[in-house]
C-alpha cells in the first residue's frame, strides 16, 4: 500500500519560510526606524545617504545605487524635493536626464540623524550577541 502523501497545508509552515522571517524582521526594523527618526523613511534616508557619500546622481543612477526601481525613487526623489532636502535639475549633458543632489538643508539633515541611524542599527541587531551580528551581517550579504 503507498505511504500517505501530506497535504501542503500540513508541510507548509509559515514561519518557517524565510521571505515571511525577513519581512517580520524587517518590520521590526522599520518601527525602530520610525520611533527613533520620525521625519524620514528609511527609503529617505538611504536617498540622503548616497547622495551625501557620491554627489549629485541621474535619477536613475540613483536608483540602483539605492537599489529602488524607477518609480520607486522618483516617488521617493519627488518626497524629498518637498521637504527642500533635495533639489532636482536637468542634466547639461542631457536634457531628458534628471540629476539629483542634497541641498544645504538635506545635507544638515543628513548630518543630524547619522549616528541616531547607527543607533536604529545597534538596536535592530540587539537580540544577537556581537559574534551572531557579524555572522547575520555577512550571511544577509550573500543573499542581497
Amino acid at each position: 500500500m503507498p505511504e500517505p502523501v501530506e497535504s501542503p497545508e500540513k508541510t507548509y509552515v509559515l514561519e518557517d519560510q524565510v521571505g515571511f522571517v525577513l519581512r517580520r524582521a524587517n518590520q521590526r526594523h522599520l518601527a525602530i526606524f520610525a520611533e527613533a527618526i520620525p521625519g524620514l523613511t528609511t527609503t529617505q534616508f538611504t536617498v540622503l545617504v548616497r547622495l551625501h557619500e557620491l554627489g549629485p546622481l541621474s535619477q536613475n543612477h540613483l536608483g540602483r545605487v539605492t537599489a529602488m526601481d524607477g518609480a520607486t525613487i522618483k516617488g521617493v526623489v519627488d518626497r524629498l524635493a518637498r521637504q527642500g532636502l533635495v533639489a532636482t535639475a536637468p542634466d547639461p549633458g542631457d536634457r531628458r536626464r534628471l540629476t539629483v543632489s542634497l541641498t544645504e538643508a538635506g545635507a544638515a539633515a543628513f548630518a543630524a540623524t547619522r549616528d541616531t541611524a547607527l543607533e536604529v542599527s545597534r538596536r535592530t541587531l540587539a537580540p544577537l550577541t556581537p559574534a551572531e551580528q557579524a555572522r547575520f551581517m555577512d550571511l544577509l550579504s550573500k543573499l542581497a
